[in-house]
């Protein structure tokens, strides 16, 4: 990741015209939406400077330091611009504070996306000389072209032998795209069909609308004929062994929502409330396991496991006293068995599957997962969340409440 020296730095702030800075006085009022889509339009590097945008918080419009100060928070408030879900895919990016021109700036440096469109909040950002803007019809098509097949991530790699009758433009249509895509922009309906999933990464582009394994996995009409492994196995064991008797199993396969929405239902059918008459003067009910916690590893597991080189499904299994998620993808770029779970240490093998995940309301915020399960199985009195790591898996066990 490229990171600019204090001269560049420095020259980059003399240089007003300059299509890859902008300056913040401050992160107050307007700046936090305006450098959100300054955060934007330098993912999308509609000019192909091939070299990261920097956005300067605590510099005047003429490059001299504002005084703000540059504390931790300030920091951690700007570091959040990656994770809080608004900006997708999530942009890559450094926060970091500098000595500049004889004061203190917090430096944002972002780097160009490997797959654009980036979006904020539904809108594609892009820098048109020195200001920002919302991109034209032609230049949504040139970026969608210029997404790279070589070093792309796998889940918006194309399937060769796939074609467009494979998704379903009605769950396209009516559920994905209005979530996708910010109401005025939709409203200009002169993009064809072939447009609007391109825009979204659903094909390769307009002029090869060939499926992608995003499109396959999110909108596809039988996901498992061309990507084997796109579904959930879940066994309710009747014991504490994988050999005891099976109460009840499901293959739980379709589309992305359609996987996650009955998953859900399968937990609830099992997770049963259990009534206490006698520690109050009123009755209270409790779950064996808090519904919130299931989710959120569950639906960790299905972002974040390989679709690539294996058949294998992600599973749930349900034993008397524990539960176990295995995730068939072990820890991936800046996750590392040592680090894995703690705050702040995140990675995305599918950047766009999780994009499309807070699209349809999946996931509110990334890299936050493990941490709310975590909070949530303590409330509800159950032993601490356990992992198990090994390179190609990871086996989460959550503890039936005593």
């Amino acid at each position: 990741m490229m990171r600019y020296s204090d001269d560049e730095l420095e020259s980059l702030l003399d240089d007003i015209e300059s299509d890859i800075t902008e300056r913040k006085e401050s992160w107050k009022g307007g700046s936090p939406d305006t450098g959100r889509q300054a955060v934007c339009a330098f993912a999308n590097d509609l000019p192909d400077h091939r070299r990261p945008g920097v956005l300067f918080v605590g510099a005047k419009d003429d490059g001299i330091p504002s005084g703000l100060p540059i504390t931790d928070e300030l920091l951690r408030t700007l570091a959040d611009v990656k994770t809080d879900g608004n900006i997708l895919p999530p942009p890559s990016l450094i926060v970091e504070k500098r000595s500049l021109k004889g004061g203190e700036i917090a430096v944002v440096t972002v780097q160009p996306s490997d797959s654009p469109p980036v979006r904020y909040k539904g809108r594609i950002w892009v820098r048109v000389g020195s200001r920002r803007d919302l991109a034209t019809q032609q230049e949504e098509r040139i970026l969608n072209e210029k997404r790279r097949y070589r070093d792309i991530p796998f889940d918006v790699q194309p399937l060769p032998s796939c074609d467009l009758s494979a998704l379903s433009r009605v769950l396209f249509e009516q559920e994905y795209l209005p979530n996708a895509v910010a109401p005025e922009i939709l409203a200009l309906n002169d993009r064809s069909y072939e447009e609007k999933l391109a825009s979204c990464r659903m094909i390769a582009s307009v002029d090869d609308p060939t499926p992608t394994i995003l499109g396959i996995l999110v909108l596809g009409m039988s996901p498992r004929d061309w990507i084997p492994g796109a579904y959930i196995q879940f066994l309710r064991i009747a014991g504490l062994e994988l050999t005891d008797p099976i109460q009840d199993e499901a293959i739980i396969d379709g589309g992305l929502g359609q996987i996650l929405r009955r998953i859900d239902e399968k937990i609830d059918a099992h997770n049963r409330s259990e009534v206490d008459i006698k520690s109050a003067d009123r009755e209270i009910r409790r779950v064996p396991y808090p519904r919130v916690a299931l989710q959120q590893l569950i639906r960790n597991a299905v972002m974040h496991r390989t679709y690539e080189n294996t058949h294998a499904p992600v599973r749930v299994y349900w034993f008397d006293d524990r539960i176990e998620i295995n995730n068939p993808g072990g820890p991936f770029g800046a996750v590392t068995k040592e680090n894995f779970g703690r705050p702040g240490i995140t990675d995305y093998r599918n950047p766009n599957l999780a994009d499309a995940m807070r699209v349809m309301g999946f996931v509110q915020r990334f890299g936050v997962g493990i941490q709310l399960a975590r909070s949530e199985l303590k409330l509800n009195g159950n032993p601490d969340l356990e992992y198990h790591i090994e390179p190609t898996i990871v086996l989460a066990t959550v503890r039936r409440r005593p």
